[in-house]
Parts: structure tokens; C-alpha cells; sequence
């Protein structure tokens, strides 16, 4: 029966649910696209290509393992926790004895697997590019379509591809920049795969010349293990599993080969469970806020109708039973509309993910039930418990009080409502005392967002009491506007509740923005700036291509200039991860300051560390500790640590020796060469002419360059929470929209009683700019105090980055929409004659 009743109301009041329907569709879109890219992070597909041949593959252990034992009340417990390393792990090559007597085994084919980029004007369609021995050609497999085999260290195969693009054939000379100097080859040969191969370009060598690019003498990139005929691959992989047990080697076959492959997809996948996670938590707290607000000022403009309902007899149980079927109607609907709109929202986030390089296009995008069906029942229940709460107070006062506030608001909030919100006021305070203390990024992330919510939610419950303090204090003011300004102060005085379902958005919509923008900004110009501090040397050498090669360097230390080596890489302490870097200790002082504040860079060698002041006091080191880690390859190492250095944010925290990192990085090619010489910058370059990519550039060019790559950067993240905002915004459009068109009455009895559609226009537009002023002094003190907050945790400085033009930008948008969700259903309101409103039933 309650769900005829509700059906019927559904259908009798369509405009009244549209604001509710809207707000739930978008929640369940952005729930759904977030949830997909959770699915594809968790269960995302990655395709082999090179060893699509190879049905068995052994490759080395790309992870850190920890197992720790806790014995507890006479139980034990094992906990095992693993973490990805940043470059690919090396297999010793003497395990190729091993596999070939496994029983089963007919083949087993070594592969290296090294950086190899061709010097071609085409370049390779944004294909990595790799080199390999061309006896591993048969893992895809290659076939020769025309010319020869490799054989001298000069000859080169490369695959069809990059034949078409660069028209290439055999006897043409290709350049390419390795692991070493830029070297010319002569082409001998065109390799065509027998199974597409679309994300990488190959290029096969001599087995002696791979060994030497390659650069890890006695290992190899994995083993491809071919089944004897007739013999059955998983028989096969059992047995090798077998053979190396005791060994860190893994065993792959069918899809699980494409990590191994593809280790940057492998890694996308827990960098897109992160994204995805951190956006549909986010996106569902922004939603349940916006939601409840919605209902909140749906069932606020049927007060009377429910105040009727209960003067006749109606109890609160089937006041709630009605609200609360409605809402499973609107939500079921909404929900569903919202979780098929946002399949194609999650595959255009994953697109775009792809296009700024965050994510390979290698990680295939998922489509499965579980992100719709997921949005479906949040859609569902949210509609359910915001109708529960925005119905607590209609459904428990007694009939009489229902009919009196169906007229006039209440004098204040309830005492529970304001509990509330001071109890999350103080909430969102201690979130930001915590977030001074976390000086990670991936810890200080989550509090800073989550505290913009907890205080954009306490800014929802003391809404109304905010309202009434700003109409007091914008009184004044209002006045000196005329007889419009007396109005609007009025409807703030009278109607605070419903305008504080209209700040709350706004206030959310300003602090947001401010906060996505600025702490990319904050965290990137406090980097920036110790970086600037910290480069003492004249020029700084750069490449356009995968790094400036160790060759470039020597031809400047033979002209007596002081030369240092940065190559970058990501160790770990344990499955803490830090990043790193190995430079040249040879004159460092003279091109690099790190400000050491402990021990000295004059003992950084082979066998030391420098590291910084938030990697000694998390892992409570001095100079003389010994420090044991983890290198980017697996390798382990204990180091003693040299020095302290405060510039950590600008340079890393841990620094090594230029040699120890290059031998185990997948690019030992330097991302640039720090420089201290009286030469020019002319001479500097003709000394490299030889070397094509490389530029000399001024630190202050070099410095803007950085920046550029920030803001590239930036741009995920931003894309990232831009459909957080958009949500917020489109929250912001519907709640304005909903409260102009629920005061039709009102404005016709204004003009009934002398007032021009001019001044009720005037009047509205005030109110609007009333509620933008408080709603953007609330956001933008929101959005400080985490900033600041932030800034202190990360840099040390409670001096968070703003751009003006930005921060302009973000208020002048919030007013535009703000001003235009009014102004057009104001509009539209007052173009129905005033008589024909005034004289029609409620």
C-alpha cells in the first residue's frame, strides 16, 4: 500500500524529485567510473607480446618480501607482506643448466631485455623501444622477411614497424642511444612478428654486443622455456617450479607472463588501485554530503504537504515509510541510470590516464558488473538513509508544530544538529594538527582531503546559525542597496536553513578546487626552491632522449671541468620506499649543496649513504649507522651513512654513489650533468656536439624545465578529483536551482504587493551574492587552514603556495554558476502571472 502511495507522489511531483534524481545519477556515475578503475587496477589484463611463444617463462623476483612472526597468548601468528621494486631484477644465467634437464623442457631461450632508442625524425609512434639478442627472436616469434641475421657487433635486425615508419632497409645505417654511447649500425635485416606486437618497438643485436648494452655480465632478463613436442605445458611448468624450488626465480605462464613483460603496467596497477581507491572514497563522501543536503531541501519544500499528512492522522512511522519508499523509487532509478553512464565516464578516465602517461595503454581497461552493481546499492541505500535523516525532525513533532513550521523556520537548528557539526568542527581540527606532523606525501594525501570533507560537513549541520551570523554582519551593507537589500537580509534572517543547503556546496566547491589546486603548487614549488639553492654548478647538461650517456661526462672531465652524474631511482628500507639518487662524489661540493646539517659528503663512496633529515628520523640514523636496504633491482646492500642533508625534498632522501646505482638501474644514463667550469656555454657545447640530444642549459633553464615537467604531472592529479568538483559543481547548479524554484509563491505575492520583476530579480541576486560571499569565506578558510597545515608537514613552512590568477579564477567561477543557477529559474519563476500563482492550490 505505502509503495502505491509513493509510486503515485513519484509521479504527481517529477519536478520535485528531479534536483534528488540528479544528485544520486552523478553520485552513481562517479562511483561506477572510480570503481572501474579499482577493477582494472585489481584484475586488469596485461597481454604478453615478446614471449607470446613462450608458453612457460622464468623470470626473477620483481618484489621485497617481509614475514614477521608474533607469538601471542600461545598463538602464532605469520603475517607476510610483499612490495614491488622500481626496476627489472636480473636472473644468474646459470640457471639455464637447470631448466634444460627438467623433464619436458625442449628449449630453454635467455633473454635481455635493455633500453635501445632509435636516433629516426619519425620516432616510434610513442612505442618504448627495446634491444634484445636475436637468439631470443624466437620467443615472439621474429622471422627474418628479409636480409640476415645479426652477427658483428655493428649489424642490427629491427621489426617491421619501425621499418615502415622510418623507411628503413637492410644496408641503411640506424643510430641508436643504449645503456652506453650513442652508436651508428648497419642494418642487416627486417624482422616481421608472427603475433601482434603493438606497444613496443625491437630492435635485436648480436648476442656478444647485447651482453655488452646490456651491462649485466653472468644474468639475464628471464628464460623462455619451450615444451618438448608432445609434452604438456602445465606438466611442464610444474616441473620447472620444482626445479627451482629453494631459488627466488618465479614461474609464469598465459596471461601472468604480461607482468613480467611489461613491468611499468605491473606497477600501474597498484598506482591506479591507489587513484581509483582514494577517488571513489573521496567521490562517495562528497556524494553522501551533497545527497543528504538534496533530500534535506526536497522534504523541507513538501513540509506542509507532510505537516497535513500528519495533522490527519498519519503516523511517524508512515510519514517515514513513504519518505523512505520514495526514496528507493528515486535511487533505484537514478542508480541505475547514473552506473550506465558512468561505464563510458570510467573507460574516458582510463583513456585519459593513458594519454598523460600515468598509465600504460599496455594495463587493459576492465569492464565488469561489479563497479554499476556497486553503484547501484550506494545509490539505493544513500537515497534511503538521507531520506531517513532529512525526515527525523517532520516525522517525530507533533502534528500542530509540523502545520506552524510549514510556515516560518525554526528560530535555530536542533540541539543534536548543532552537536554534530561541533563535534566534526573539532574533528576537522585535529585532522589538520595531524596533518602538520606527516611530512610523506602518500600519508599527508588522504588526511588533507578528508579534512576538507569533515570540515565542509560541519559547515552543512551549522549552516543555518552561519547564515544568521553573516546576515547580521552583511546587514549593514545590504542596506545602503535599497529596498532589494532589506529583502535579502530578511530571507536570510527567516529562511537560514534553506540557504544554508545552497552554502554548503559552495563552500565545498571553493575548498576543494583551492586545495586540489594549491597543494600540487605547495608541494612543488617548496622542491623547487631547494633544488634552486642547491645547485652550485654553472651549467647543467639535460638530453631530450632517455639520458645524458657517461661518454658526454668523460669528454668534460678530460677539458678539467668538475663534473657530477645524477641518475634517479626508487630503493627501499625495508618495504618503505624512498627516492634516490647516485651521483658522481668526485668535486660534489662544488656543483651540489644539499645542506648537511650531519657528518660529511666527502666520505660519500662505494660503501656510504647520505641520506636526508626525514629518512634519518624515520629509520633513526646518524652518521656511522649502518643502513641496510634494498636497491632499485633487488639488489641488497648495507651502507654505513655519510652524511645528513636537509634538502631532501628538493634532491631525495637517500644519495649513493654514481657507480652503485648505475649497475643496477634499467637506465644508467645520467638525467643530468651538474657542471662547475669557467667555459661558455658555446664551448660546453661544442665539446658535445658529438652527442645529438644533449643540451647545455643555465640552472635558471633548467629549473623552468622542471617545472614543466611538474606541472605534466600535476595534471593527473588534477584529473584525477576534476570529476569530484564537476559533481560538486553540478551540486552547486541543482541545490540553487531547487530553492529559487521552490519560492514561485513568494515572488508572486512580492509582486502583488508593488515590487517589479526588476526588484525581485535585484532582490534574488543579492541574496545569491550573500550566500557566494559567506560560502567562499568559509571554503577559502577551509582550504588555508589545510594547506597550511600541509605545508608545514611537507616543508617545514606554514607558507602554502596560492596563485592569485588561480584562486581568482576559482571564486570567479563558483559565482558565475552560483549567479546563473539563480538568475535563469528566477527568471523563469516570475514569467507565470502573479495572480494565477497567488490563486493556485499548494
Amino acid at each position: 500500500m505505502m509503495l502505491r502511495y509513493a509510486l503515485r507522489t513519484v509521479r504527481a511531483r517529477k519536478a520535485g524529485f528531479l534536483g534528488a534524481f540528479l544528485a544520486l545519477m552523478c553520485a552513481a556515475a562517479l562511483i561506477t567510473a572510480c570503481g572501474s578503475l579499482l577493477d582494472t587496477g585489481l584484475r586488469g589484463t596485461i597481454h604478453t607480446e615478446r614471449y607470446a611463444a613462450a608458453p612457460v617463462l622464468v623470470s626473477a623476483d620483481q618484489y621485497v618480501h617481509r614475514t614477521t612472526v608474533k607469538h601471542k597468548k600461545g598463538k602464532t601468528k605469520v603475517k607476510h607482506k610483499a612490495k614491488s621494486i622500481a626496476e627489472r631484477a636480473w636472473l644468474p644465467e646459470q640457471l639455464r643448466g637447470t631448466l634444460a634437464r627438467t623433464p619436458g623442457v625442449g628449449r630453454v631461450v635467455p633473454e635481455l631485455t635493455f633500453l635501445a632508442q632509435p636516433s629516426i625524425p619519425a620516432g616510434t609512434g610513442g612505442r618504448t623501444a627495446y634491444g634484445h639478442a636475436w637468439d631470443s627472436a624466437a620467443l615472439t616469434p621474429y622471422r627474418l622477411t628479409a636480409g640476415r641475421a645479426p652477427e658483428a657487433a655493428g649489424d642490427i635486425v629491427i621489426d617491421d614497424d619501425l621499418a615502415v615508419r622510418a623507411r628503413l632497409r637492410p644496408g641503411d645505417h640506424l643510430t641508436v642511444q643504449s645503456t652506453q654511447a650513442p652508436r651508428g649500425y648497419r642494418i642487416t635485416g627486417i624482422a616481421t612478428p608472427a603475433a601482434p606486437v603493438r606497444h613496443q618497438t625491437s630492435l635485436f643485436f648480436s648476442t656478444a654486443e647485447a651482453r655488452r648494452l646490456a651491462a649485466h655480465p653472468g644474468q639475464v632478463t628471464a628464460f623462455g622455456v619451450l615444451p618438448a613436442e608432445g609434452a604438456d605445458p602445465e606438466q611442464v611448468r610444474r616441473a620447472v617450479a620444482r626445479a627451482l624450488h629453494g631459488t627466488t626465480a618465479q614461474v609464469s605462464t598465459g596471461d601472468a607472463r604480461g607482468p613480467v613483460e611489461f613491468l611499468d603496467a605491473a606497477a600501474a596497477r597498484t598506482r591506479l588501485v591507489s587513484m581509483g581507491g582514494a577517488m571513489g572514497g573521496t567521490s562517495l563522501l562528497v556524494a553522501v554530503l551533497v545527497v543528504v543536503g538534496t533530500f534535506a531541501l526536497t522534504v523541507r519544500q513538501r513540509h506542509r504537504e507532510l505537516a497535513l499528512l500528519r495533522a490527519i492522522a498519519a503516523t511517524s512511522g508512515q510519514i517515514r515509510k513513504l519518505l523512505g519508499r520514495e526514496a528507493l523509487i528515486v535511487g533505484t532509478a537514478a542508480g541505475t541510470a547514473g552506473a550506465l553512464l558512468g561505464l563510458p565516464l570510467g573507460g574516458w578516465l582510463h583513456s585519459r590516464f593513458v594519454a598523460l602517461g600515468a598509465v600504460p595503454d599496455t594495463l587493459e581497461h576492465t569492464v565488469s558488473v561489479f563497479p554499476p552493481l556497486a553503484a547501484l546499492a550506494a545509490g539505493v541505500f544513500g537515497a534511503w538513509a538521507a531520506a531517513r535523516i532529512a525526515s527525523r525532525r517532520i516525522s517525530r513533532i507533533r502534528p500542530a508544530e509540523a502545520l506552524a513550521e510549514a510556515r516560518s523556520e525554526r528560530s535555530r537548528p536542533a540541539w543534536g544538529r548543532i552537536a554534530a557539526g561541533v563535534l566534526l568542527l573539532a574533528g576537522g581540527v585535529v585532522l589538520v594538527i595531524v596533518l602538520t606532523s606527516l611530512r610523506t606525501e602518500p600519508a599527508s594525501t588522504p588526511v588533507t582531503f578528508l579534512a576538507v570533507i569533515v570540515l565542509a560537513t560541519s559547515v552543512a549541520l551549522l549552516g543555518p546559525l552561519l547564515v544568521k551570523a553573516a546576515a547580521l554582519l552583511l546587514a549593514g551593507p545590504l542596506r545602503l542597496t535599497g529596498h532589494g537589500g532589506r529583502l535579502a537580509t530578511a530571507n536570510l534572517r527567516g529562511n537560514a536553513a534553506r540557504m544554508a543547503s545552497v552554502v554548503t556546496p559552495l563552500a565545498l566547491l571553493v575548498g576543494m578546487t583551492c586545495t586540489v589546486l594549491f597543494v600540487q603548487t605547495t608541494l612543488g614549488d617548496a622542491a623547487r626552491a631547494q633544488a634552486r639553492e642547491g645547485v652550485r654548478a654553472d651549467w647543467v647538461v639535460a638530453a631530450q632522449g632517455p639520458g645524458v650517456p657517461g661518454e658526454a661526462a668523460e669528454r668534460l672531465r678530460a677539458r678539467h671541468d668538475t663534473v657530477t652524474e645524477v641518475v634517479r631511482t626508487t630503493v627501499r628500507v625495508g618495504l618503505d620506499k624512498y627516492a634516490a639518487q647516485g651521483v658522481t662524489p668526485a668535486g660534489l661540493t662544488r656543483t651540489w649543496d644539499p645542506e648537511v646539517t650531519a657528518g660529511s659528503l666527502d666520505r660519500l663512496g662505494p660503501g656510504t649513504v647520505a641520506v636526508s633529515e626525514l629518512a634519518a628520523d624515520q629509520q633513526h640514523l646518524r652518521p656511522g649507522s649502518r643502513l641496510k636496504l634494498t636497491l632499485g633491482d633487488g639488489t641488497p646492500a648495507t651502507l654505513t651513512v655519510a652524511a645528513v642533508y636537509a634538502r631532501g625534498l628538493g634532491f631525495g632522501d637517500l644519495t649513493f654513489a654514481h657507480d652503485l646505482v648505475a649497475h643496477h638501474v634499467d637506465n644508467p644514463l645520467a638525467s643530468s650533468v651538474l657542471v662547475s667550469t669557467p667555459r661558455t656555454q658555446t664551448q660546453l657545447a661544442t665539446t658535445l656536439r658529438e652527442f645529438p640530444g644533449v643540451r647545455i642549459l643555465s640552472p635558471a633553464d633548467a629549473d623552468a624545465l622542471q617545472a614543466d615537467r611538474q606541472q605534466a604531472n600535476a595534471e593527473v592529479n588534477y584529473l584525477a578529483m576534476g570529476l569530484v568538483l564537476a559533481f560538486t559543481a553540478i551540486a552547486v547548479v541543482n541545490t540553487l536551482a531547487m530553492s529559487v524554484a521552490e519560492r514561485v509563491r513568494e515572488f508572486a505575492l512580492l509582486r502583488l504587493a508593488g515590487a517589479t520583476r526588476r526588484q525581485v530579480l535585484r532582490m534574488l541576486r543579492t541574496e545569491v551574492l550573500s550566500v557566494l560571499f559567506l560560502a567562499t569565506a568559509l571554503g577559502s578558510g577551509i582550504a588555508l587552514a589545510v594547506l597550511t597545515a600541509f605545508s608545514v608537514g611537507m616543508t617545514g613552512r606554514a607558507a602554502p603556495t596560492v596563485t592569485p590568477l588561480h584562486y581568482v579564477g576559482v571564486v570567479g567561477f563558483a559565482g558565475l554558476l552560483a549567479l546563473v543557477a539563480g538568475a535563469v529559474p528566477g527568471r523563469a519563476a516570475l514569467r507565470v502571472r502573479a495572480v494565477t500563482v497567488a490563486t493556485a492550490q499548494e
